[in-house]
């Protein structure tokens, strides 16, 4: 009787019409974190904040001089709207943790590296689609402001940095919620993002005024998030190659990190 009872069950299983498909995996994503009030108020903060900063910038350009890159009034609030961008991501998975829903997520897709996939592709998006609004916005608006506008002839010194700057946002997210998956915890998580984005960088300033026995913290301080996305927005900056891959390397060892974490521990 039991055995009956068990091949029911598993030919019920494998005839059912229904599956969870990659695309049905973002959409859930996506309805869940555009649900949540955090990332309207995650939102609602870094967009006005950068683009109120970047028209102070500009106001205030023709102050710095014949050689100010017309295009860095866009890009300079980056160093502060990064750690938004970054909370932003931390809590998008901590949130599930600490309401349960992780396991109604692992339930329903029992794959763990598809769930990292479907939350990195849905923040990633999202955080791209809103830094390309912030920059238009704060383009128009701080075009009366500017003494000479942005050169748009040129791509170095326009498209380029401005790509990077999404590029950098988008970065700057996903390693919060690499953090977060590492983590799970919401106040863990922060602390860890914000440390990595806003304090080390801060930390290995330091060291530039302790000599040259202490240079080679400076010089691998340059390979730290922010300095990596400062050197990619730099209009007409050099060899971009070593940031890049700097960048990119923070953003995809923290989820991998994460991934692992997510497979080993029970939710």
């Amino acid at each position: 009787m039991t055995t009956i009872a068990t091949e029911q069950v598993t030919r019920s299983r494998t005839t059912s019409p229904y599956r969870l498909s990659f695309g049905h995996l973002l959409r859930s994503e996506w309805i869940k974190v555009m649900s949540v009030r955090s990332t309207w108020w995650s939102l609602g903060v870094a967009a006005p904040l950068s683009i109120g900063i970047s028209m102070m910038i500009a106001a205030a350009s023709s102050s710095f001089g014949p050689g100010f890159p017309a295009v860095s009034a866009i890009l300079s609030p980056t160093q502060f709207t990064m750690l938004v961008a970054g909370i932003l991501g931390a809590i998008v998975i901590t949130g599930e943790y600490s309401t349960g829903m992780i396991r109604s997520t692992l339930t329903a897709e029992p794959q763990r590296g598809a769930v990292v996939l479907a939350k990195a592709v849905v923040v990633a998006a999202l955080m791209a689609v809103v830094t390309v609004i912030t920059y238009a916005v704060a383009i128009l608006a701080t075009a009366p402001l500017l003494t000479g506008g942005i050169d748009w002839s040129e791509p170095s010194q326009s498209i380029v940095p401005l790509v990077y700057g999404v590029l950098s946002m988008v970065a700057f997210t996903l390693i919060g919620l690499g953090f977060g998956f590492i983590v799970r915890n919401g106040a863990g998580a922060i602390a860890a993002t914000v440390g990595v984005l806003f304090v080390l960088p801060i930390v290995v300033q330091m060291f530039a005024m302790a000599g040259e026995g202490w240079r080679w913290i400076v010089d691998l301080g340059q390979y730290l998030p922010m300095n990596a996305a400062s050197a990619l927005t730099t209009p007409g900056g050099g060899d971009l190659l070593p940031s890049l891959l700097a960048l990119a390397g923070w953003t995809i060892v923290p989820l991998l990190i994460g991934w692992g974490v997510l497979r080993t521990r029970d939710a």
